[in-house]
Order: structure tokens, then sequence, then C-alpha cells
């Protein structure tokens, strides 16, 4: 928004509720996201990328996804040359992205950081007020909350939600391995063990996502994380060897549920990224999807009519209709897969593993889900070699 012309303001929490952010080191952050084609252009336009340890980022060249045990063997595989793209996606860590986003704040002429606790939010016809408990306020033109999935912005914009809890906890880890992955990122349905997935760091190791039920992620964080990383070295047509989990040396977790704002707007309010919505990570989406939120309103804005400010009924209008369709879709597909491949219906488990082995014979159904997940930077690529 600074880098677009605009006056900010960046509120943030209270000094004292805020964790310092530690460098990495030779510890490798457990939380880590597989950014796609839009997120890389936002970042790359706004000099963050390259700002970024690019030693620390690993591409996604190949993807090979696999059903459950079953009758039928389920299996679907992506690759960046098919896609005619030099990679699927990137994986960078937390600590790597918020380090570099921390250091263009300094380089932002227009913009100012307030810390302190706020506690109210009043509209008006042509402002918004933000009162803080020292009794300060602050008058804007409009509010982007873009504060998290606990949304403190929708709440005071009275934003209804529809809330379900997956009762799964993603645990999250990253180990060695002892043979490369080939910039491969494997994924398994595991029926009532829920989802695995090992993304690909540079070197030989991996980060691992899964997605548990909550009696099993007890179990993963509570046990000797040798026992975790011999769970993972059993995993079917697992070809990474033996696995030794990294520094800081343990696992941690976070809740799985599925949230849907009613509205992504309110009067001189917009939502994005998790306080607008939050899917299941089975697509490794949920960032992907935040970037995209940020690039649709900065279009939105720069779209706006000369006489117009930046919280403009119509401007925010055409932001919320640019991002429903996506974030539906992306929502009803997560959540369709989540469901599928929990359950233990033995029919179920044939016709998922049916539907993974037909899907990876079909290159334009192939090529849709792609497009899907790469965001519109490299639909054109995709279009381009389906002809």
């Amino acid at each position: 928004m600074a880098q677009a012309g605009f006056d900010v303001v960046l509120l943030e929490p209270a000094a004292s509720s805020q964790r310092p952010r530690e460098a990495l080191g030779d510890n490798w952050d457990n939380r880590v996201y597989a950014l796609n084609h839009v997120a890389h252009a936002l970042l790359s336009s706004l000099k963050v990328w390259d700002a970024m340890d690019l030693s620390r980022i690993a591409p996604v060249d190949a993807m090979a996804v696999r059903g459950d045990a079953g009758a039928i063997p389920g299996q679907l595989a992506f690759d960046a040359y098919g896609a005619r793209v030099n990679a699927l996606a990137w994986i960078v860590e937390d600590g790597n992205l918020n380090q570099a986003l921390d250091a263009a704040l300094r380089f932002a002429s227009n913009l100012r950081i307030i810390s302190g606790t706020t506690t109210k939010l009043i509209t008006g016809a042509n402002q918004v007020c933000i009162e803080f408990d020292n009794g300060d306020v602050l008058e804007t033109s409009l509010v982007v909350g873009a504060d998290g999935a606990n949304s403190w912005v929708r709440a005071q914009a009275d934003i209804g939600l529809d809330y379900r809890s997956y009762n799964q906890r993603a645990v999250v880890a990253n180990f060695s391995c002892e043979k490369p992955h080939h910039g491969v990122a494997s994924q398994w349905f595991l029926g009532a063990d829920g989802i695995v997935a090992l993304l690909p760091l540079p070197g030989e190791r991996v980060s691992l996502v899964w997605s548990a039920p909550e009696h099993l992620a007890d179990t993963l964080l509570r046990e000797p994380v040798e026992k975790l990383a011999a769970r993972l070295t059993a995993l079917p047509e697992q070809a990474l060897g033996q696995m030794s989990i990294l520094p800081p040396a343990a696992p941690s977790a976070f809740p799985l549920r599925l949230i849907s704002s009613q509205s992504a707007i309110a009067h001189r309010v917009a939502l994005v990224g998790d306080a607008a919505h939050v899917v299941h990570p089975l697509a490794g989406q949920g960032m992907n999807l935040g970037f995209a939120d940020v690039d649709a309103l900065l279009a939105a804005l720069g779209k706006r009519e000369l006489q117009s400010d930046c919280g403009d009924a119509r401007t925010l209008g055409r932001y919320a209709r640019a991002r429903k369709e996506e974030v539906m879709l992306m929502q009803i597909a997560t959540d369709g897969l989540q469901r599928l491949f929990a359950s233990e219906l033995a029919p179920l488990r044939t016709l998922r593993n049916a539907g993974l082995a037909l899907v990876d014979r079909i290159p334009f159904l192939k090529r849709r889900l792609m497009s899907h997940a790469f965001g519109k930077a490299a639909s054109v690529n995709l279009e381009e070699s389906s002809k």
C-alpha cells in the first residue's frame, strides 16, 4: 500500500505482547509456506523476494500425491516441465519471509508503525476512527484487517463468519533425509491417520506438515522424535530413506479449522488473509490466498474513480467480487478432499483412489488443477501448453 503511494499506518500489538524475531541461524523454521506464482510476482514487485535469504528457499519441481491403501492404488503427479513453468511453487520459511518484510517496512517513507492496544473501531460516512486504550484516536479512510483468524477488525466491523473445526492439528517439523528429494513435494492421504506432506527444503532436507486427528497429534508431539522420524521413514513408497529431525529438534502444532467470513468487506473495511478465510492446509494454499487478496485489493484501489478515496464502497465492492469465486472454490475443494479422504468406508476408499488415478491420466483436468494452485500469474503458460 505504501509503495502504491498511499499514506499508511501499520497497527501492531503492544510491544509487551510481541515476541522478538530471532535470526534463523542453524535452525529451520517449523512453519513454512508453499508460495505460488501470484505470491512470487507480488513479493518480487515489492523488492521483498530478493531481500530474503534465497539459499534457504527451495523450488518445488514436482509433486506426488498418493492415496491410502486399497485395491486400486491411487496416485497423482505434477511436474514443472509438463506445466511449462520454472517451478510449481517455492518453499519459504515463515521467519525468512517476515524478516524480509520487516526490512522492507523500514524503507517505506509514507508509512508509520504504531504499537498499542486498540479498543474500538467506529465507522462514519467519510472516515473510520480507531480508539486506543491510552485515549488516542486514529482517523483514516480505510481499515484493512490483516490480523489473522481471530480478527479484531472483523469483529469490530460486525462481519459474521462460518466456522467448523476439523478436530485435527497440523504437526510441523523439519528433517534431514538420507537420499535427495529432487525437488519433489510428496503427500500421502492416510485415511484415519490424516494427511502427511513432506516439502522440499534446500539440500537433503524436508519440512513435515502432518494434518493429524487430535489424538494422533497428541501422540506425535509426546513421543520421542526418533519415533516420529521412523513413522516418516515407513511411509509407503517413501524414497528419502532414513529421516532425522533438524534443530530446534522439537515438532510444533496448530489447530486446523474452516473459517469463512460472510463478507470480505464492510463500510470502509476490507479483510485479507486469514481474517477473511482459513482453509485446510492439504493444498498449501492458505498464504497464497492471502497474497492474492492483497494483489486484488491493490488492483481495485488502482482502478477507483479519481474523486473517490480508498474507502469508497464501489472500490471495495470491486475487491470483494474479484476474490469471491477463487476463495469459495478453494474452500470447497480443500474441505471436500479432507472429508472424502477422512472416511474409512470401503466404497469411498476405492472411489477416491480411482479418482486420483483417473485425474492423473487426463491432462486437461491436471492443467485445471495446476492453474488454480498456481494463480493467474502462471495460467497463461498452462493455457498455451494445452494447445
